[in-house]
């Protein structure tokens, strides 16, 4: 790994704009993998425990140093999704958080291009969301398997969104990169923000090295972006240990100006709490440049969202 531009070693103390993370209040909405008695498949196993509501003053007490932050849809009730930005931006207006947000779109509904145009109308809104599914295991994708942003009417969806200027988030593991690579090229008009680092689910030689190979495709458009997130092991303890080579990889492969920190809060608070986890970022980033770190924590998320700043209270 080449050594990083400029001095490091000085680890970054400014403001954190935090690129993704959730409020949820589970007695006032509806959120289908939240519901009691349910339990989907996820990559960090058992979610029990974060089956409780967490609130905009939730966040604030837990994020001292964040001054901005984005709201990531949550998949709240999907026959509903103009309902959850509305909910938002009601917290927003009474609490000043979120900043900006990403929201909820079905790409491949019939009704995509009517409902990704709602949400643009939306002052808060910056992205949409929409996991494309597909091959669940690396074996799946080397035999075929694809995912929806291979199929036409998906597709017909997401053109939807360079016309109303938004960026789309993408959820989907390393292995169905290939498929955005492809993507990345075709809409080029279109910012793609790869969210949790590319879904790194474990630290063996093997899963890393396919992972850095992926990561490495996409990095060679210039529309694409990522966030440092989600980067948890399930049935391991959080340490500075799962975040130092992954970051770094990241920076190395996009630059520190496409990497920007995202908290996955309160999902990743099943592991550790807030100074906790963004402890360890901050150690893995302290061999990065001043001008580096400050981009991952605050410039990145900055030029992406635009987010509005926390107010004083």
């Amino acid at each position: 790994m080449p050594e990083p531009e400029g001095a490091g070693g000085v680890r970054y103390s400014g403001p954190v704009i935090d690129a993704h993370h959730h409020v949820w209040d589970l007695e006032r909405n509806r959120y289908p993998w939240l519901l009691p008695g349910t339990l989907v498949p996820h990559r960090y196993g058992d979610y029990t425990a974060i089956k409780q509501s967490y609130l905009p003053a939730d966040y604030r007490r837990d994020t001292a140093g964040v001054v901005a932050s984005v709201y990531m849809e949550a998949e709240w009730d999907p026959t509903d999704p103009l309902g959850e930005t509305e909910y938002v931006e009601g917290l927003a207006a009474s609490t000043g958080v979120p900043g900006a947000m990403v929201a909820q779109a079905w790409l491949d509904a019939p009704d995509a291009v009517e409902v990704v145009a709602a949400q643009a109308a939306h002052p808060l809104v910056r992205s949409v969301r929409h996991k494309p599914g597909g091959p669940a295991t690396v074996t799946q994708a080397r035999v075929g398997g694809r995912t929806l942003m291979s199929d036409p009417a998906w597709r017909r969806g997401y053109a939807a969104l360079a016309r109303h200027g938004l960026h789309f988030e993408l959820q989907t593991p390393w292995w169905n990169l290939h498929e955005a690579s492809d993507l990345a090229a075709d809409v080029s008009e279109t910012t793609i923000v790869v969210n949790h680092a590319g879904v790194l689910l474990d630290r063996e030689p093997d899963t890393v090295a396919g992972w850095r190979e992926a990561m490495a495709g996409l990095a060679a458009h210039a529309n694409v972006v990522v966030k440092a997130s989600g980067l948890c092991v399930a049935g391991t303890s959080w340490s500075t240990g799962l975040v130092r080579e992954p970051l770094l990889t990241l920076v190395e492969l996009f630059g520190a100006d496409r990497v920007m920190f995202g908290s996955n809060f309160p999902v990743d608070g099943m592991f550790t709490d807030y100074a906790g986890l963004l402890d360890a970022y901050l150690e893995s980033a302290e061999t990065l440049s001043a001008r580096e770190q400050s981009a991952i924590f605050q410039g990145t998320a900055d030029r992406i969202y635009a987010p509005d700043r926390f107010d004083a209270t």
